[in-house]
This record gives C-alpha cells, sequence and structure tokens, in this order.
C-alpha cells in the first residue's frame, strides 16, 4: 500500500511538471519549475530525465532552461472552422511574402491540411472566402534564406557580406536568432559578433551566406526573447523612434 502510494505521488508530480511546462513561457528554468511545482530543483532535475524516458520531447539542459518540443500525452488535434479560416489566411499570406521554399511549402501544407480533414471541411477549405494579397512584395532575396531557416533551428553562426542602407560594405559573422516578415522587409534577428549587440539584418541585403561549425547552443531562445524585449520596449518609449529596428537595415 505504501508503495503505491508512492506510485500515485510521483505520478501526480509527474503530470504537474508537464502542466507547468504547457503552461509557462518557454524556456522555463528549472527554478520556475520548482517554485510552480512546490518541489526542489534537484528533483526537477530528475523528473526532466524521467519524462525524456517516457517519450516527451523536452529541448534545453540546466542553466538554460526547458522547452516541450513534443508532448505524447497530447491526442491530435482537429480544427474548428475559425482555425481552419486562420490557417488558409496564414498560409496564403506565406505564399506572397515567404522565401521561395517557404511559400511552396506553405502551398503543400495547404494540400496535405485539405486532404485530411472532413469533408464538410476541405470545402470550406477549397472554397475559402478568405485570401492575402500584397500591392507591394518585400525585396526576393539572392541566399537561400532555407539554408538560413536551418542554421537557425540547427543554432549555427552564419556568415554573410552585407550592404547596409549608406551602402557600406561589411562582413558580418553573427548567431542568428529569429526571421521577421515585416510589411516591405524580411530581416534576420541576430547577435552580431562585430558590434557585439543585436542587430537587425535586411535579407535582401545579404550578399552571400555561409553556415560555421561554431554552435551557440542552447542559447538561441533565450537571445531571442532579450531582443524582443528590447525592441518592444524601444517601441513603448517612443512609437517615432525606431532606432533598434533600423540598425542595420
Amino acid at each position: 500500500m505504501l508503495q503505491y502510494g508512492k506510485t500515485m505521488s510521483r505520478t501526480h508530480r509527474l503530470f504537474q511538471m508537464m502542466q507547468s511546462l504547457r503552461r509557462l513561457p518557454a524556456p522555463v528554468t528549472a527554478a520556475q519549475l520548482a517554485d510552480d511545482t512546490g518541489k526542489s530543483v534537484r528533483t526537477i532535475y530528475r523528473d526532466i530525465d524521467t519524462l525524456r524516458s517516457l517519450g516527451a520531447v523536452i529541448d534545453g539542459e540546466a542553466g538554460f532552461g526547458y522547452t516541450l518540443i513534443e508532448d505524447s500525452a497530447m491526442p491530435p488535434l482537429g480544427f474548428d472552422n475559425d482555425e481552419l479560416e486562420a490557417l488558409v489566411l496564414g498560409l496564403r499570406n506565406v505564399m506572397v511574402v515567404g522565401d521561395p521554399a517557404l511559400s511552396e511549402a506553405a502551398k503543400t501544407a495547404l494540400g496535405k491540411i485539405q486532404s485530411r480533414v472532413p469533408e464538410r471541411q476541405a470545402h470550406r477549405l477549397k472554397h475559402a472566402i478568405l485570401d492575402a494579397r500584397r500591392f507591394r512584395k518585400p525585396t526576393p532575396p539572392i541566399i537561400d534564406v532555407s539554408v538560413l531557416r536551418q542554421a537557425t533551428w540547427d543554432e549555427k553562426c552564419v556568415q554573410f557580406d552585407y550592404v547596409d542602407g549608406n551602402e557600406n560594405s561589411s562582413v558580418r559573422s553573427v548567431k542568428p536568432l529569429g526571421i521577421v516578415y515585416m510589411d516591405l522587409n524580411n530581416c534576420l534577428l541576430a547577435w552580431c559578433m562585430l558590434r557585439k549587440d543585436f542587430r537587425v539584418f535586411r535579407l535582401d541585403r545579404m550578399l552571400s551566406l555561409t553556415v560555421s561549425d561554431e554552435s551557440f547552443r542552447p542559447h538561441r531562445v533565450v537571445l531571442l526573447r532579450e531582443h524582443l524585449n528590447l525592441i518592444q520596449a524601444d517601441s513603448n518609449a517612443s512609437t517615432n523612434d525606431r532606432r533598434v529596428l533600423d540598425q542595420g537595415l
């Protein structure tokens, strides 16, 4: 009976941990998980290993925080009609503003979704009332953006030749953090090794791209969050002051 009670307590603790990982903004540190679940940090580390052995895909490590990537306990999701409309609008917008590989992927993704939803919803996808058009599209990039996206996922440093708004040329080595698709320009958010600071680079002003073997894993998510927070703080301070976003443009 005592062993049964211990097993139930451990199961409840693991369930509570999963709930915290789903709910808290990622990456979640062990200290945050300990505070949220009322357990020790040492117990958190042990439970993370247990959850991974049970099939949960959890990225990160001690000191940098954890992100729940794939939850084996969650069932496949269906879509309601509003969610389908949102998917159509989002994917059709990607077809317009995305790089060639991403644009093609959006088309095939829409087709896959249409083939896997119930017939009534497939009809809504095929004859959707929503669409996305742009009178001015972003300037097409010279580099292969799919390579840049993969390097960002892999958390590998990249190097490229860059021409800024004043026609000044430079060679930049950066930690790529994320790509933002704006109204007229698609930009890379990055940590610049030359400037020792966060910078924003327009994709259409990159003239070459080389992916190095230097890894900065698992810092990307933390750095990206800090960069976005700085941009938001700058925007809140003055809507007319675009200093952060203009750097490197």
